[in-house]
C-alpha cells in the first residue's frame, strides 16, 4: 500500500471516532501494526474531543448527565462518593441526606404500657432530648382506706417489737407499720435491689460525661446508703433478735468440757479446746460448719487457747509449768517453758495484747508475766499486793488491767511497767474476772458472789469509784465476761449454774428476757465469744458442745 492510501486511511479511522465500536478498516496488515503503536495517542486525542463537545454543551444538560451517572454507579455498586450513615437506606437516596436529621431515636412508648402512641418525624427534631427514661411508679390497683386510718400495737404482740425504733413505742399507723415490715425484710434479705421494678434506668445511649441530676448511677457512686449496711442502727432492749444454729462442733463433738471457743479474725474460723486435750478448727458457716483439722496435745489438757489477733498462731495452754505455740502458716507446734529465771506451777491463765505483742500470764504470789509474743521469753513482770485472778488489756496493748484477792482494781503502764492506778471495786471481796471493750472506754469486774459491775474507765481513773451499773444477775462465781465489738452487749457466765449465762444491754445496762429462753438450753457454759462482727455468738458448756446463735441485729460475721 502506498503512502497516500496508509494517510486516506488514517483519516478515516479519525473521522469515523474510532471508539465508537466501528471496526472497519482495521483488519488490515498495516492498520494491525499501525494502530499498536499509535493507541496511546489515539486514547489521548479522544479524551480532548470529549472535552471539547462537553465545553460545547450547555451546563444544565452537563449537570444532568453528570447526576444520571451518579445514580448509576450508585444502584450498581452502591453509594461511591457519600459516606455510610446509620439509619439510612443505601441505593434509594435521590438527594443528598439532611445532615441535621438525628441518627438514631428511641421508642418511648415501651416506658408506659397505656401510652402506645405512634412516633412521628417531628418528635425526632428536639436536640434537648432527655437521655434517660425514667419509669414510672405504678399505682396500686386498690387501695385499703381503713388501712389509713388503722393502728397497730407493736408491743402487744411479742414478735412485733423488733419494729420499734423507741423503747416507749406502743401504737403506730397501718401506712407506717406497712413500711416497717418492709424495712425489716430488706434488713433481713438485704439482696434483692434488682427485683425493684420502680428504679431509674439509664439509656445505653447516655454519655459517660454527662450530670445525672436526676439519680442513676452517680447517685449509687455518690453515696453508700444502700451499699453498705449500717452499723450506727441502736440495739433495743427488752427482747434480743435471735435463732440457734447448728452446733459450730457438730462433725466432731468433744469428749470432755470445752474450756475455749474463739473466732478468727476473718469470722469464718473459729477453734473449741478443753479437757479432752484436743485443739480442733471448725469452718463456721451456720449450716454445716465443717471441721477443718483436729490435733491431739499428750500431755496438755487445754485450759485455755487463744488466737493471736493478727490471726498467725495459737496459744495452748493448760495446769502445767509450760505452754504451746501452734503455728497457723506453718501447721507446727513448739512447746516453751519452763520460763527461765521462774518457777511457776502452772500457766494456765493468759490473756494477749491487741497488738499482738505481749502475753501476759497469771503468775505465783501476784506475779504477772510479760512474754514477748514473738521470741515467746520473758521481758518482764509485774507485782500485785496479793493474788492475780484476772487480767485485760486496755489501749491497744499499752496498759494492762488486773485483779485478784485483794478485791483490787490495777492499772499497769506497760512501757513504764509502774502501776498508774489503783482502786477498790465496789463491793468486791474477791475479783475473779475482768474484760474492757474494744475501744477501752468501759470496763467490768467479776467477783466470787456473781456481782458484776461496770465502770467508765476514764471516770474510774479520774477518781469516782462508783459504777455505771451493777448487775445482779448472777449468784455463783463469776467466770467469763465479754463485750461485743460495739459494746452494745456484755455476756457474763458462771461456771457453776445450770443455763447460767446473762446477756446485758449495756446502754440501759438491762438484761435481755427472752434469752437463752424456755427451749434452748445452755447447759453449765464454760466458755464464749462472738465474732468480729457480733452476727455470730458460740457458747462452749460441760458437755462438750459449741452452741452458735446468730444475732439478728447484726449483718455481719
Amino acid at each position: 500500500m502506498s503512502l497516500i492510501s496508509q494517510n486516506a486511511q488514517k483519516r478515516r479511522l479519525e473521522e469515523s471516532g474510532a471508539d465508537d465500536g466501528n471496526d472497519e478498516g482495521i483488519g488490515s496488515t498495516v492498520a494491525i501494526n499501525g494502530e499498536v503503536g499509535k493507541e496511546g495517542k489515539l486514547k489521548n486525542q479522544n479524551k480532548e474531543r470529549k472535552k471539547k463537545r462537553r465545553s460545547k454543551m450547555p451546563e444544565a444538560q452537563q449537570n444532568k448527565e453528570e447526576e444520571e451517572m451518579r445514580q448509576l454507579e450508585s444502584s450498581l455498586f452502591g453509594s461511591l462518593y457519600t459516606p455510610l450513615e446509620f439509619g439510612s437506606e443505601v441505593g434509594a437516596a435521590v438527594a443528598a441526606p439532611d445532615r441535621d436529621a438525628p441518627l438514631f431515636f428511641t421508642d418511648r412508648s415501651a416506658a408506659d404500657v397505656v401510652d402506645d402512641l405512634p412516633i412521628y418525624e417531628e418528635d425526632l427534631a428536639h436536640d434537648d432530648e432527655e437521655d434517660e427514661v425514667i419509669v414510672k411508679e405504678r399505682k396500686p390497683v386498690w387501695v385499703d382506706e381503713e388501712e389509713e386510718t388503722a393502728e397497730v400495737d407493736i408491743v402487744k404482740v411479742a414478735r412485733l417489737r423488733k419494729l420499734r425504733k423507741e423503747a416507749d413505742e406502743h401504737l403506730i399507723s397501718g401506712k407506717e407499720y406497712e413500711a416497717r415490715l418492709r424495712g425489716q425484710h430488706a434488713k433481713l434479705n438485704p439482696f434483692t435491689g434488682w427485683a425493684d421494678m420502680d428504679r431509674k434506668t439509664t439509656l445505653p445511649g447516655t454519655s459517660d460525661g454527662e450530670s445525672d441530676d436526676e439519680g442513676g448511677v452517680d447517685d449509687i457512686l455518690q453515696n453508700n446508703d444502700e451499699l453498705v449496711v449500717k452499723g450506727t442502727v441502736k440495739l433495743l432492749p427488752g427482747m434480743l433478735e435471735f435463732s440457734r444454729l447448728v452446733d459450730a462442733n457438730i462433725q466432731d463433738p468433744s469428749n470432755g468440757p470445752i474450756n475455749s471457743v474463739q473466732f478468727h479474725r476473718n469470722g469464718q474460723l473459729m477453734l473449741a479446746a478443753g479437757l479432752d486435750k484436743h485443739l480442733r478448727f471448725f469452718q463456721i458457716d451456720g449450716k454445716r460448719n465443717p471441721k477443718i483439722q483436729s490435733i491431739f496435745i499428750g500431755d496438755c489438757p487445754v485450759l485455755k487457747a487463744s488466737f493471736l489477733p493478727d490471726g498467725s498462731e495459737v496459744i495452748l495452754s493448760g495446769r502445767r509449768k509450760f505452754f504451746y505455740s501452734f503455728d497457723l502458716v506453718n501447721a507446727a507446734f513448739s512447746k516453751i517453758g519452763p520460763l527461765t529465771g521462774r518457777e511457776e506451777k502452772s500457766l494456765e491463765s493468759f490473756e494477749i495484747s491487741p497488738d499482738s505483742k505481749t502475753i501476759a500470764f497469771v503468775g505465783n504470789e501476784g506475779y504477772i508475766l510479760l512474754i514477748s509474743a514473738k521470741t515467746k521469753q520473758l521481758i518482764g513482770t509485774l507485782k500485785m499486793n496479793g493474788s492475780v485472778r484476772s487480767l485485760a488489756f486496755a489501749d491497744g496493748g499499752n496498759q494492762l488491767l488486773s485483779s485478784g484477792g485483794d478485791g483490787h482494781v490495777y492499772h499497769w503502764d506497760l512501757g513504764t511497767r509502774k502501776c498508774i492506778h489503783k482502786a477498790m471495786d465496789d463491793g468486791s471481796l474477791a475479783g475473779v474476772s475482768l474484760c474492757t471493750s474494744r475501744d477501752s472506754s468501759l470496763f467490768a469486774t467479776g467477783s466470787t458472789s456473781g456481782i458484776v459491775n461496770v465502770y467508765k474507765r476514764d471516770d474510774f481513773l479520774g477518781g469516782k469509784r462508783k459504777p455505771l451499773k451493777t448487775i445482779e444477775n448472777l449468784t455463783t462465781d463469776v467466770g467469763e465476761m465479754k463485750f461485743n465489738h460495739d459494746a452494745q452487749i456484755l455476756a457474763i457466765t458462771s461456771r457453776k449454774e445450770r443455763n447460767g449465762m446473762r446477756l446485758v444491754h449495756v446502754p440501759s445496762f438491762t438484761v435481755f428476757q427472752n434469752w437463752p429462753g424456755p427451749r434452748f438450753s445452755l447447759h453449765y457454759p464454760r466458755c464464749l465469744d462472738f465474732s468480729p462482727g457480733s452476727g455470730f455468738l458460740s457458747v462452749g458448756h460441760a458437755g462438750g458442745k459449741v452452741l452458735l446463735y446468730k444475732l439478728h441485729h447484726y449483718q455481719n460475721a
